[in-house]
């Protein structure tokens, strides 16, 4: 079979790459190509375009990429014409990868949808588009399943894949601080994003904290398609190491972490660490995306939840003062990461154990042979 796989992000590159591994049990012969990043290379996919080609965040961004990203488009029109594959699978990143799944479904290739767009939060209007061009929809958030079922669409929950990713990695972290040249002190995770432009705006606010906790040292979980000088020109003289690579690894040797709203909230979560949710846009984002946005609150963890378990600091009560009560809250109310740990193993047992990469590849093996 040939397969043309499409994940915009750094988190559909892993997910997509688990996909592959467990696709290859089922089918001896795959033929991949793909949009994706190195974890899906690693696979065996041969990448056309790299993620981080593709990622703009933000209303602002994307008008001011606009003709890139319509070339882009354009560019995997031709591509998946040439390459004429039995199946387009899609990973998450909706706005590009709804318009290849309506021109494939013109070409007559079959189309499935792994990892749902978050139209339950805006754009519910995709809803129609979905119904008419994605023939298998499969979805990893437990109240997603109910979502369509209320429009009338039938969908496969097989579960989260980060539990798959989190559940094969190793879990030993004996001499994590040694290995990464790191003091013998408890540490602070930030991990403020994994595009330039919301590193620019996170990092700064994360870092201002950074003097007021001098028993902690903070380490940086930076991303692999960000290049290391990019952190230290915000660093600047800070006492602050940057780690690349190796965030699961950071996060479970940690006391607490300062995230940037986004998957690794929800990774934070399922490692156990005490977590402050933060986020921040321009004025501009911010604005529209109030308007257009309907969801009580921006980490996975809380909307899985449907109740606050992690705090959240947006926009405006996202500054020093907040920020450093919030942390410190975590670093030393015991109290309170109690009550934290217990909801973090009820959020666990929502998603349903590890297992979803494989439920995933075999729900799409027996539709593609049916």
């Amino acid at each position: 079979m040939k397969y043309y796989i499409i994940a915009g992000e750094a988190s559909g590159d892993l997910h997509a790459s688990n996909l592959i591994r467990e696709i290859k049990k089922l089918d001896t012969n795959p033929v991949i190509r793909a949009w994706g990043g190195d974890f899906m290379q690693q696979q065996g996919a041969e990448i056309v375009k790299h993620y981080r080609e593709l990622a703009f965040m933000g209303f602002t961004e994307v008008l001011m990429n606009l003709f890139e990203i319509l070339r882009n488009i354009s560019f995997c029109k031709k591509d998946i014409l040439a390459f004429a594959p039995d199946v387009l699978i899609l990973v998450d990143y909706p706005g590009f990868n709804l318009r290849m799944a309506e021109f494939a479904k013109l070409q007559n290739i079959k189309v499935i949808y792994y990892i749902s767009p978050q139209i339950w939060a805006w754009k519910k209007g995709r809803i129609h588009t979905i119904k008419r061009v994605v023939d298998k929809m499969l979805v990893i958030l437990p109240f997603e399943k109910e979502f369509y079922k209320q429009n009338q669409v039938v969908v496969d929950f097989v579960g989260h894949p980060l539990l798959d990713a989190i559940a094969a990695e190793p879990t030993d972290n004996e001499g994590f601080n040694a290995s990464h040249n790191l003091p013998d002190k408890p540490i602070v995770a930030l991990l403020p994003g994994s595009r330039k432009q919301e590193i620019s705006k996170m990092l700064e606010i994360m870092l201002s904290v950074v003097d007021d906790f001098p028993d902690y040292q903070f380490v940086i979980g930076g991303a692999p398609s960000i290049d290391s000088s990019f952190y230290t020109n915000i660093i600047l003289d800070r006492n602050v190491r940057v780690i690349s690579g190796a965030t699961h690894q950071l996060l479970r040797h940690a006391r607490a972490a300062l995230i940037t709203s986004g998957t690794a909230t929800l990774e934070a979560a399922l490692l156990k660490v005490p977590e402050v949710v933060c986020y921040k846009s321009s004025p501009i984002s911010y604005a529209i995306a109030k308007r257009l946005v309907h969801i009580k609150y921006i980490s996975l963890v809380n909307l899985i939840m449907d109740r606050q378990v992690v705090c959240e600091l947006i926009q405006h009560d996202l500054n020093k003062v907040k920020l450093r009560f919030e942390l410190g809250q975590l670093l030393t109310n015991s109290e309170k990461t109690t009550v934290l740990m217990a909801d973090y193993n009820s959020l666990i047992e929502k998603l349903g154990g590890p297992g979803a990469s494989a439920k995933a590849a075999k729900i799409i093996y027996d539709f593609l042979h049916q």
